[in-house]
């Protein structure tokens, strides 16, 4: 361990002869230096392993045929995607997904935080609200079907009413179905948008909305240039978690309509599984991964970029 030496002062009783005194540090333990580097180590181990080698895998994988002897066929997979008159409802399944996971949670989240946050009553609402998000997809789903399949409550409230006209084969035609799955999803997802929403109306500063009051800012006013502008930061974590949740959606579909019928109603994670696991064809299905991987990091990557540039702004 590192020792230092210095001089002895004259007169110093400690070395009258003026001989250099050894000063000894304690030792420090070794594992301040080694644990850190472990860590570092084994966290790049398991990033490494765990994410960046299957989607490397996946990739190669997209670039070869199908069946038990894979030959190289290049991109030959990646056009099936896009002739493919499936998937390529597929994809616009996706995009409707992200559209309604976008616009429906954090405008409904939003309304409903902003309605409630001074009612007295208003944590009864948002209980009913969150409630859902506590729930699991299969159980939303579940709940779904029970409204929405043919013979269902809506149907049934609906001849009820002397609205007969109005029922419909709601899970059984597409786009209905597709509609009614992103329909059953922003109920679950809806409650999380609320929560982060009135963490965010409660820490603006009270002298905020004071001074905007004393300024004439009232109503739909003081909600646009006051209270929106102090959610920004919140409004950034609701729209990443629900771009990512949409993007991802498969539970909700797949138990409300098994991506049915006739697959109208697959988004592209649905598709990747159906492809790879019930229609063998694992090279479409490792494409239509790498793509669904491409659109999230480009959505994200667009999205963060906005966030960025409106806060330097």
């Amino acid at each position: 361990m590192a020792q230092t030496t210095i001089a002895a002062a004259p007169g110093d009783p400690r070395g009258s002869s003026g001989a250099a005194l050894k000063v000894r540090h304690p030792r420090r333990p070794a594992v301040e230096f080694v644990g850190p580097v472990v860590c570092l180590t084994l966290a790049v181990v398991l990033i490494v392993g765990v994410l960046l080698v299957p989607f490397g895998f996946t990739g190669y994988r997209s670039f070869f045929s199908n069946g038990l002897n894979p030959v190289y066929v290049g991109f030959a997979n990646y056009k099936t995607i896009f002739h493919d008159p499936i998937l390529v409802k597929s994809l616009i399944n996706t995009l409707m997904w992200v559209v309604g996971s976008l616009v429906l949670p954090v405008g409904v989240g939003l309304g409903i935080a902003v309605m409630t946050n001074q009612l007295k009553w208003g944590k009864a609402a948002r209980l009913a609200i969150v409630l859902p998000y506590a729930l699991s997809g299969t159980a939303v789903a579940v709940v779904g079907g029970f409204m929405l399949r043919s013979d269902g409550a809506i149907n049934q409230m609906l001849g009820a009413f002397g609205l007969g006209g109005l029922q419909h084969q709601w899970l059984l035609t597409w786009p209905s179905n597709t509609i009614c799955a992103i329909l059953v999803s922003v109920w679950q997802a809806t409650g999380v948008a609320v929560v982060l929403y009135m963490v965010g109306l409660q820490g603006i500063p009270a002298e905020t909305l004071e001074a905007a009051a004393l300024d004439g800012a009232a109503g739909l006013k003081r909600f646009r240039y006051i209270i929106i502008p102090q959610l920004r930061p919140v409004t950034a974590v609701v729209v990443g978690i629900t771009l990512a949740n949409a993007l991802r959606a498969f539970d909700v579909t797949w138990v409300l309509t098994n991506g049915g019928p006739a697959r109208t109603s697959e988004t592209l994670a649905l598709s990747m599984y159906s492809e790879t696991f019930l229609a063998e064809r694992p090279g479409v299905g490792a494409a239509i991964a790498i793509l669904l991987t491409a659109i999230v990091l480009a959505s994200s990557w667009a999205y963060l970029r906005k966030q960025t540039g409106d806060a330097h702004e």
